[in-house]
C-alpha cells in the first residue's frame, strides 16, 4: 500500500512565495511520474506541474517562470516551490503520483490535498 503526506500550504500575500511538499511512503517498486494538480472553487482540475523519473518537466502556461517543481528520489517527495503567488492560485492542491507495486502492477495515487490561499 502507497501513502502521500502532503505538507506546506496556508494564506500568503500576493507576491509571496510558499513551498509544498509531498512524501509517499508504503511498499513499491518505483514512483515514475510526480505531478501537482489544483482545483480552485468551481473550477475542474487542472495540472500543474509534472516531472518523470527521468527529469522531464512541464508546466501549465499560467505558472512558468514562477513555478518550480523537483523531486528527491532518495526521499520520494516532490515538492513545488511556488513564487510571485496571485490571487488566483488559490486553490486546493493534490500531488499525484504514479509508479510501480513490487508486484510491478501499475499505482496512482492522490494527495489528501493541502489549501493555498492568496490574499490580493
Amino acid at each position: 500500500q502507497v501513502q502521500l503526506a502532503e505538507s506546506g500550504g496556508g494564506l500568503v500575500q500576493a507576491g509571496g512565495s510558499l513551498t509544498l511538499s509531498c512524501a509517499a511512503s508504503g511498499s513499491f517498486f518505483s514512483i515514475n511520474a510526480m505531478g501537482w494538480f489544483r482545483q480552485a472553487p468551481g473550477k475542474q482540475r487542472e495540472l500543474v506541474a509534472h516531472i518523470t523519473s527521468g527529469g522531464r518537466i512541464s508546466y501549465t502556461d499560467s505558472v512558468k517562470g514562477r513555478f518550480t517543481i523537483s523531486r528527491d528520489n532518495a526521499k520520494n517527495t516532490v515538492y513545488l516551490q511556488m513564487n510571485v503567488l496571485k490571487f488566483e492560485d488559490t486553490a486546493v492542491y493534490y500531488c499525484n503520483m504514479v509508479g510501480l507495486m513490487v508486484s510491478y502492477r501499475v499505482f496512482e495515487i492522490w494527495g489528501q490535498g493541502t489549501l493555498v490561499t492568496v490574499s490580493s
